[in-house]
């Protein structure tokens, strides 16, 4: 039966009538065989929407109906059954035995800009962060192998170390650099151009490296489960897995800091102060001082999207959505924020370290929000006087994520996001609400907390400000 008889069969079936159907010429008629595997482009299927599809592990996929179906019998996330080991082995594990590389054919495969590449030629960050968590996945069950369940549990901070200026081929590559022991392991990746199969990257091939924390499950209990302890057996592996040790432990300190645990310092007041007068001074009457037209309200900078997550975006574990597609649902409308303020076309700079604080399932819907925070050249600097004039802006956008069920019963948290752009205009954003400055705090903290790392690895801050419309990775 040909493709068209099968076609005609259908609008049939449908009651629609199919009048104008005239056979076709012989050279067109493909077998029912062909008509079920004609593809519109040589990229294959991939398993989660959106990702490579060289990332990908080798355990089985489920479709999404079988998953369904195993829901509503078990009340709780589906898992296809996997041969559980009686006893886990937790035997110490090298560095190497986690290493993944894979190459993304980006400029070899025209039909991956379909991805990868957005509307004015630039690629698209979002995507890369997406398959970055998706590499993550897959190293990370290197080191547990099979009988847990892994989850994303936090990033740490990421910046462009070499904006690219032409579409190439890219090498995802990453391996464990921390582990304790206990539940939680720190993978490290990385983004550079792709040379040939054993030939290392240099400095500046490498686009951007960047840190997932992911946490192990016991896949029926969900708690926490032991993971095998990570070994080091060359001085640079040694120098990798204490800075792991550091950070982790940096973490905790700097949790205890946070503007939920403290109120501003000395000179945050102040500054909070100062800001509130000239807000004050600018609706004065008897003042001749007015506010700006580059000077805007941060609740007019707020923009917020609604979306039913469906089943093509969820991970491994069936029923829950992948955390790569969040995190790019995040970036994306960060990046639209940032242009809506400024009207502009934002230059993505940094993404500062965030936690993943709730799974959000297949069927619920997910709310964002996003922000400008904070602009560097601030308002007033903190000395109360106002910054000299600069050419471009470097804008700290807040993207608050929670989720509800369709019923819209409790919601809850899913995380906050914080990613800086760079844009060519001077514009500055104003708080009001005491929530808003504690929001500008927070912000200012962490641009300032950035640019301390940028300085201890020998980065100048200030040339992170210097806006380049050739640097081809903007959205």
């Amino acid at each position: 039966m040909s493709c068209r008889d099968i076609i005609a069969r259908r609008l049939l079936a449908s009651g629609v009538q199919p009048k104008n159907l005239r056979p076709f010429p012989p050279r067109f008629i493909a077998s029912p065989l062909s008509c079920r595997r004609r593809s519109l482009h040589s990229t294959s299927v991939r398993q989660t929407d959106g990702v490579f599809r060289g990332l990908t592990d080798t355990r089985l996929p489920m479709p999404w109906i079988e998953a369904w179906r195993l829901q509503q019998q078990q009340g709780n996330s589906a898992t296809r059954d996997e041969p559980q080991p009686k006893e886990r082995d937790l035997t110490p594990k090298k560095m190497s035995d986690s290493y993944h590389r894979v190459v993304l054919p980006l400029g070899r495969d025209p039909w991956l800009s379909d991805t990868y590449i957005n509307s004015s030629g630039h690629i698209r960050l979002g995507t890369i962060f997406m398959d970055l968590d998706a590499l993550s996945g897959i190293i990370v069950y290197k080191h547990t192998g099979p009988g847990v369940t892994t989850v994303t549990a936090a990033l740490d901070r990421i910046t462009i170390a070499h904006p690219l200026t032409e579409i190439c081929d890219l090498e995802y590559s990453g391996q464990v650099t921390y582990a304790s022991g206990r539940s939680s392991v720190e993978i490290t990746c990385k983004v550079a151009r792709a040379r040939e199969e054993g030939e290392p990257s240099k400095p500046e091939d490498v686009l951007l490296t960047c840190t997932f924390t992911m946490v192990a499950l016991d896949p029926v209990t969900k708690k926490p489960v032991h993971v095998p302890r990570l070994l080091w057996s060359t001085p640079e592996e040694e120098e990798i897995f204490q800075a792991g040790e550091a950070k982790a432990l940096a973490k905790k300190k700097l949790l205890k800091t946070s503007l939920l645990e403290t109120e501003p310092n000395d000179a945050e007041s102040a500054l909070i102060h100062k800001i509130w007068l000239r807000q004050l001074a600018y609706h004065d009457p008897n003042n001749s001082l007015r506010q700006p037209n580059n000077v805007i309200a941060m609740s007019k900078t707020q923009i917020s999207t609604a979306s039913i997550m469906q089943p093509q975006y969820r991970n491994r574990h069936q029923t829950m959505i992948f955390g790569g597609f969040h995190l790019k649902q995040t970036f994306e409308l960060a990046f639209c924020c940032a242009a809506s303020f400024a009207h502009a076309r934002p230059t993505f700079v940094s993404a500062d370290p965030c936690t993943f604080r709730n799974p959000v399932p297949v069927g619920s819907v997910l709310y964002l929000t996003a922000t400008v925070v904070y602009t560097d050249p601030p308002v007033l600097e903190e000395d109360g006087s106002e910054p000299s004039p600069a050419a471009a802006t470097r804008l700290h956008v807040r993207v608050d994520s929670k989720v509800r069920d369709v019923e819209h019963g409790n919601a809850k948290s899913t995380g906050q996001f914080n990613y800086t752009f760079l844009v060519p205009r001077s514009v500055k954003v104003l708080p009001h609400t005491y929530q808003e400055y504690m929001m500008y705090i927070d912000a200012r903290r962490r641009v300032q907390q950035g640019d301390d790392q940028d300085r201890r690895r020998h980065v100048d801050p200030q040339q992170r400000l210097r806006y380049d419309e050739n640097a081809n990775l903007t959205e």
